[in-house]
């Protein structure tokens, strides 16, 4: 395991949905509030943004080399601002987390800013473009990752406490049955973003936790990370070998005393846990 070190320098209200871009070789990720899209150049330390005027909580690159963004209860096309779907829109609801499947089905999630229980969804868009909603009376629709055979889909509605493990068809992209993959305690912390190495370990950011956790495909703990920030957000693999393990954080929710006790809340960092990830799954918008 490498020291954990910040890349760039942008400070993110929260920053959220970091993915890698085998394209350009650049982490993309989010500030919600904030309304930006950052991408970030490891290497360099450089970085660009796009500030689009509200909440953007997911940016994902699709296989015909466009990106989408999830902003408000909108999918749209980055640079264009096309609308290529939405949901109903409804007070105070806006998406949340999102990822592709490997066959490229996109998923994305909403929340109430008020996280009002049971209000929230997880959607699935068809290739009519139109969402359709996959699990309902969820609260904070947050991490997704996949199973390397594509069997098992791994999620989190973060007020629940878990991560589910969910029956996963990779032909037709049905659910199945669900079950209890890991549980957390509030002294642990809060279940938020994850991700799934190449061997089928699965990585959650505890929020409130100061940690990512790492959990074998049976669900057994096997190793947890502390991290120097409270509260990290999510986590994907990245860099030219996939071996470079990226965490986003939040400083918008912590207090002043300790914002100045972590100077490195909001920050992208960068960590090297000596395992790989797959290769980043792509948005077919036509699955």
């Amino acid at each position: 395991m490498s020291a954990i070190e910040p890349v760039g320098a942008v400070t993110a209200g929260l920053g959220e949905g970091p993915l890698w871009d085998t394209a350009s070789e650049t982490l993309l990720w989010v500030d919600i509030p904030g309304g930006y899209v950052h991408r970030t150049d490891p290497r360099t330390g450089a970085e660009t943004s796009v500030h689009l005027g509200e909440p953007v909580s997911a940016v994902l690159p699709a296989r015909d080399g466009s990106l989408l963004a999830a902003v408000g209860h909108r999918l749209i096309e980055l640079g264009t601002g096309a609308v290529l779907a939405e949901v109903p829109p409804k007070p105070d609801m806006r998406f949340n987390d999102g990822a592709a499947d490997p066959r490229g089905r996109l998923y994305l999630g909403t929340m109430h800013t008020a996280q009002l229980p049971g209000t929230a969804c997880l959607y699935r868009l068809n290739r009519a473009r139109v969402f359709e909603p996959v699990l309902e009376g969820v609260t904070i629709s947050n991490g997704l990752g996949w199973s390397p055979d594509g069997g098992i889909l791994y999620y989190v509605d973060t007020t629940s406490m878990c991560v589910e493990a969910i029956a996963y068809d990779p032909e037709s992209g049905e659910l199945g049955a669900r079950r209890v993959f890991a549980e957390f305690t509030e002294e642990q912390g809060r279940p938020d973003g994850l991700t799934v190495d190449e061997d089928g370990f699965v990585w959650v950011a505890l929020i409130r936790g100061a940690a990512l956790h790492r959990y074998a495909p049976d669900g057994r703990l096997d190793s947890v990370v502390e991290l120097p920030v409270s509260h990290p957000t999510s986590c994907a693999f990245g860099g030219p070998d996939r071996d470079e393990l990226y965490v986003t954080t939040t400083r918008d929710l912590l207090t002043g005393q300790q914002r100045a006790e972590q100077p490195l809340a909001g920050r992208l960092l960068r960590l090297r846990p000596g395992v790989r990830g797959p290769e980043p799954f792509l948005v077919e918008l036509d699955s």
